[in-house]
């Protein structure tokens, strides 16, 4: 296996797994675990269940989606956990959206997650209707952007220990409210205009 074939496997399974079935303890403790996020859980219960409960769905259904040999074996299937992840991510992103708009870190950050949010829900819209409209290689190219909207999860928590430990949890925040998209949407771009194919994940 190449080192490239490693890479993908970890940053694509086992990663995108790993941090969705963390996330969880969020549901389970906020308190305990990111205290910063209590005021959410207090004020907003609603949009943050809606959020760190669904998020971490899409996120665990990322791999699965851009798993050819499951899309070429079991179609039925793939659509259906093609509807799930949108699903998942209709309700996430609505409760990201309420969340952004009345968070404590401040506006930086607030539109940092909320352009995240609303970006997510167009780019996963469009993904959506073009695979209803038969459209197969315009919805691939779509779900190579959503996808990387997607895995934000992962980037913000690769991301934001060093600003935080460096700069203080507040600034750190600031900064990785919008580090932890941009340069994914990027890369996702990049991809598509160079015409490769979404990266499959190993059987």
């Amino acid at each position: 296996m190449s080192l490239s074939a490693v890479l993908r496997f970890l940053f694509v399974w086992v990663l995108a797994l790993a941090i969705a079935l963390v996330s969880y303890r969020f549901v389970l403790g906020v308190g305990t675990w990111m205290e910063p996020m209590l005021h959410h859980w207090l004020d907003r219960p609603w949009a943050f269940i809606a959020h760190v409960g669904f998020a971490p769905v899409a996120l665990a259904l990322v791999p699965f989606q851009f798993w050819s040999r499951l899309r070429a074996r079991r179609p039925g299937l793939h659509r259906w956990l093609g509807r799930t992840y949108a699903l998942a991510i209709l309700i996430a992103g609505l409760g990201g959206i309420a969340l952004a708009m009345t968070t404590d870190a401040g506006p930086v950050a607030g539109t940092g997650f909320g352009l995240l949010a609303v970006l997510w829900l167009g780019v996963t819209g469009q993904a959506v209707r073009l695979a209803m409209a038969g459209r197969i290689a315009e919805h691939r190219n779509w779900m190579i952007r959503s996808a990387a909207l997607t895995m934000a999860a992962i980037t913000l928590r690769l991301y934001l220990p060093l600003p935080a430990m460096t700069l203080g949890f507040d600034t750190g925040y600031l900064i990785v409210a919008w580090a932890c998209w941009v340069p994914n949407a990027l890369v996702a771009e990049w991809i598509v205009r160079r015409g490769r194919a979404p990266v499959p994940a190993i059987a």
